[in-house]
């Protein structure tokens, strides 16, 4: 079974996020969940983006994306929704040992940080069309598979982005059941 981090979205540590993070731990393994905006939620992404980008900035939320992992095993399994596939995309670069990556609803590109270390394997999800997605997200998802060495990119039909929390209207039953099952696959082998 895995340790997993598991950094929320843009919208913050919602209930959405905490059952993703249940249903991963019905799977049988550890997920830790981290609180990058100190209790904070938004309903609007813009809002969000704004917390993070204007009120936190860069240092702050790098430091505190550093400090969740603090104690916790070097060989966990890195699993971001959106904003914190940026996150977690980092860790994976500056913290050695990292077992996998599981990137929700964004990816970022193998520029970003400086690359991907090869053997770690990444699952890339994300909706067709949505715009923090698309066909730009896919194509960076494929980069990064490539790089590792192995892995996989599913691209759902639809333009919503957080389809995978069930605490918004953005949720998509179905398609975070096959999310949820195609990651608790993919677990059983790294």
């Amino acid at each position: 079974m895995a340790e997993i981090l598991l950094l929320h979205h843009v919208l913050g540590l919602t209930d959405g996020v905490r059952s993703l993070a249940d249903r991963l731990r019905a799977g049988g393994h550890t997920v830790h969940t981290p609180d990058l905006f100190d209790g904070r939620t938004f309903d609007d992404l813009r809002a969000g983006m704004s917390h993070e980008e204007d009120d936190l900035g860069w240092d702050v939320m790098t430091s505190r994306a550093a400090a969740a992992v603090e104690g916790l095993p070097d060989e966990l399994v890195y699993v971001g929704i959106s904003m914190g596939v940026v996150y977690s995309h980092l860790l994976v670069n500056r913290r050695p040992g990292a077992r996998a990556a599981v990137f929700l609803e964004s990816c970022t590109s193998l520029d970003d940080f400086g690359g991907w270390p090869a053997g770690v394997p990444v699952q890339v999800h994300g909706h067709a069309d949505d715009e923090f997605f698309g066909d730009e997200g896919v194509a960076a998802a494929r980069a990064l598979v490539a790089a590792a060495g192995s892995g996989e990119v599913f691209v759902y039909p639809g333009d919503t982005h957080l389809f995978v929390d069930d605490s918004l209207a953005t949720y998509d039953a179905e398609q975070t059941a096959t999310v949820v099952d195609r990651t608790l696959r993919f677990l059983a082998t790294v």
